[in-house]
């Protein structure tokens, strides 16, 4: 490979660069995935919750809002069409006092500018039925979000990929960036190899802000660095009897957030998890703190009260790349040509958290968009 010219050369392969590999190698064979680690997603993807969003908590006019709906539709599709384990679990938003109302409304008008048109409002004898340990005054039902096996899916994506002629290479650290005006010369592993390359996509997650900065792009003045939003799961035994995702509305004051809305999540396989509790961190690192059990029993006992703090374990962790720090307005996903900056056919994807993976397909199609007018 190292006298090779590349035709395109993706960095990264988490489920978005596993997705974007699938699209482009349809047409583009000489195609090369590079991935530092021993396999493919191995950070992110691997620690992820798994959910097949709707669409009613994102932007309209974002990636975020404008691909969910096509997203969660097309992963559906694929997984009927190729035996991917996954499931329409549905899920309710519960408010659990009446100053929450507004709140439900809100969200379910956010969703119908996203095409969101299948969810309906809930009374406290409907939620009852459905979910009978939940205690709720109203909430919503979006019978459209559901649960995937995200190692599977990303399985699917590879296979079809190297089936259409893409090259995966494993323990492959993207260690410089050239550009010599035509093509991009990739160093590896600090020089065990080299190889050119005509378009170049950065899928690197966690470390996409680093590969720019590898271009030499100034991250702070893009507004690109990376901040990690660490998300804690809890495990819970004996386990509620739930079969739908259940999420309470989250409390404001003042325009502000107040406390936490911990999530109970059903998965495949019927076990329930609560969590995310997010916090920033500064470095990757996946314990979970047991004192973060105090916070998240005071949100999850609102709805569920039959849950108590000692039946709640320490389960597992993942870590998102966002690119608003802390105090920061909220920010879409960068997936942007850097033409304008010198680096023609240079594709970053920085900030693909949550719902990068209901996205994953609408945000291949826009890169292999992006490649377009080259041709």
């Amino acid at each position: 490979m190292i006298h090779e010219r590349i035709d395109i050369t993706i960095i990264g392969a988490g489920v978005v660069g596993l997705a974007v590999a699938r699209e482009l190698s349809a047409t583009y064979p000489n195609l090369v995935l590079l991935e530092k680690n021993d396999s493919y997603g191995q950070e992110t993807s691997s620690r992820a919750g798994e959910i097949v969003h709707s669409g009613l908590y994102f932007p309209a006019g974002f990636f975020k809002g404008d691909f969910c709906r096509p997203g969660n539709r097309a992963l559906f599709e694929i997984c009927a069409r190729h035996n991917i384990p996954c499931k329409q679990v549905g899920k309710l938003i519960v408010a659990t006092g009446a100053d929450q109302m507004e709140r439900l409304e809100n969200i379910k008008a956010d969703g119908e500018k996203n095409g969101v048109d299948d969810v309906t409002f809930l009374s406290k004898r409907q939620i009852h039925t459905l979910e009978p340990d939940v205690r709720a005054e109203a909430g919503l039902f979006s019978p459209s979000t559901g649960v995937i096996d995200c190692h599977k899916l990303m399985y699917y994506f590879l296979k079809t990929a190297e089936s259409n002629g893409a090259t995966v290479v494993y323990r492959s650290k993207v260690t410089g960036i050239h550009y010599d005006g035509k093509d991009y010369t990739v160093d590896v592993n600090h020089g065990v190899y080299q190889f050119r390359t005509r378009f170049l996509i950065n899928c690197a997650g966690l470390f996409a802000d680093r590969i720019a900065e590898l271009m030499g792009m100034d991250i702070d003045a893009s507004g690109y660095r990376i901040y990690y939003n660490k998300g804690s799961f809890f495990s819970v035994s004996p386990s509620p009897k739930l079969t739908h995702l259940v999420w309470p509305v989250r409390v404001s004051k003042g325009g502000k957030t107040r406390g936490k809305a911990i999530h109970a999540e059903v998965d495949l396989g019927g076990s329930v998890k609560f969590g995310p509790y997010w916090e920033y961190v500064d470095e990757i690192e996946y314990s979970v703190d047991e004192s973060q059990r105090d916070l998240l029993i005071e949100s999850i006992r609102t709805y569920l009260p039959a849950v108590t703090k000692e039946s709640l374990e320490p389960s597992m962790s993942g870590i998102r790349a966002r690119i608003q720090g802390p105090d920061d307005p909220y920010r879409d996903f960068v997936i942007k040509d850097e033409a304008d900056s010198g680096y023609p056919g240079f594709i970053n994807l920085i900030g693909i958290e949550c719902p990068g993976l209901t996205d994953s397909i609408p945000i291949a199609r826009y890169v292999a968009s992006l490649l377009e007018v080259y041709q």
